[in-house]
């Protein structure tokens, strides 16, 4: 074999094994765009829309994003003691970046969660005690008292001493 023809087959190898590591390669990348594209998906959005997004919409463009309800509550214009909330949020949210864990406790369970308020903890009023909300963002756009329930399951207990003989009647399981 003259030294051309061996350097030639060697070259050939070496293209061989770069073509392999082509393919690799652009498998590589079809994995990693798969990937970039599902954590795409599980990232959350509201109405196609990420929190980033939601979060430097202005009030009016946000507003348009919401169930006609909450629209209508909202173009009407927030009354003062939602207004007051709100201003305590953003303060519990400014001390929130400095570090310190603040609860918001509140009476006003008529209020929509807006996106600024993802990630604080609001105490919302049942009727007995302020249960504590973590504000998540599956949770812009509905109410904070659809997270704090005003009314517990029943559990009845046996019947007393003094009960009729009717009352007494405890189905078997």
């Amino acid at each position: 074999m003259a030294p051309d023809e061996q350097f030639n087959e060697e070259e050939l190898e070496k293209n061989e094994k770069e073509d392999i590591s082509d393919e690799e390669i652009e498998e590589e990348l079809e994995e990693e765009l798969d990937l970039e594209e599902e954590r795409r998906k599980l990232q959350f959005q509201y109405r196609g829309y990420t929190l980033d997004e939601l979060k430097k919409m202005n009030m009016d463009q946000f507003i348009q994003l919401l169930p006609a309800r909450a629209r209508r509550s909202l173009r009407r214009g927030l009354p003062p003691r939602q207004k007051k909330l709100l201003e305590r949020l953003r303060r519990a949210y400014r001390a929130k970046k400095r570090g310190k864990d603040l609860i918001t406790r509140t009476h006003i369970r008529d209020m929509i969660i807006f996106p600024e308020m993802v990630g604080l903890k609001i105490g919302v009023y049942n009727g007995k005690e302020f249960e504590i909300v973590d504000i998540l963002p599956d949770m812009i756009g509905h109410y904070l008292g659809e997270f704090s329930l005003t009314r517990r399951r029943v559990q009845h207990g046996s019947p007393g001493i003094g009960a009729t003989r009717s009352s007494k009647y405890v189905p078997l399981k």
